[in-house]
């Protein structure tokens, strides 16, 4: 058997989508991945997206946000931004890390605008569940998917 990959969920403050990446590639693919999350800031964990991953029965209430400066010692195989901001601000790895973009909405941007019209805040929940989703069939597809992925 081979040895897992490392693979780092990187975005803008590891709050909220990379969070829910790491916390699915542990749930759905820890046999295979050494998953990771981090930020190119630390925004503290988004407490709608610890509530939504436990809708799915995925805890991430233990994580914390993470500076992907602090990772780098760790030896990536894979990079995987998921946010347009950390693709364009992504440091350099020492290593073979290979950076693969992957970009998913923004459920809190999604979320403000939608309060700013008056939507409910299961509605607002709706755009982070929808995000999740996404990422959940994303991570699903790991790691055999990440060859048809450049950044």
């Amino acid at each position: 058997m081979s040895e897992k990959l490392n693979v780092l969920f990187l975005c803008t403050g590891n709050s909220c989508r990379s969070q829910m990446a790491e916390g699915w590639a542990r749930h759905l693919k820890g046999d295979v991945i050494n998953a990771y999350s981090a930020g190119i800031e630390t925004h503290g964990l988004n407490p709608n997206a610890v509530k939504v991953m436990a809708e799915a029965g995925v805890d991430i209430s233990g994580h914390k946000s993470e500076n992907v400066n602090d990772l780098l010692h760790i030896p990536f195989d894979v990079v995987v931004t998921v946010c347009g901001h950390a693709n364009e601000h992504c440091p350099l790895f020492p290593g073979n890390a290979r950076i693969v973009h992957v970009g998913f909405d923004d459920p809190p941007a999604l979320a403000r605008d939608l309060a700013a019209q008056g939507a409910s805040a299961d509605a607002q929940l709706d755009c982070y569940r929808r995000v999740r989703d996404e990422i959940k069939a994303f991570v699903e597809q790991l790691p055999g998917c990440l060859e048809n992925h450049t950044a």
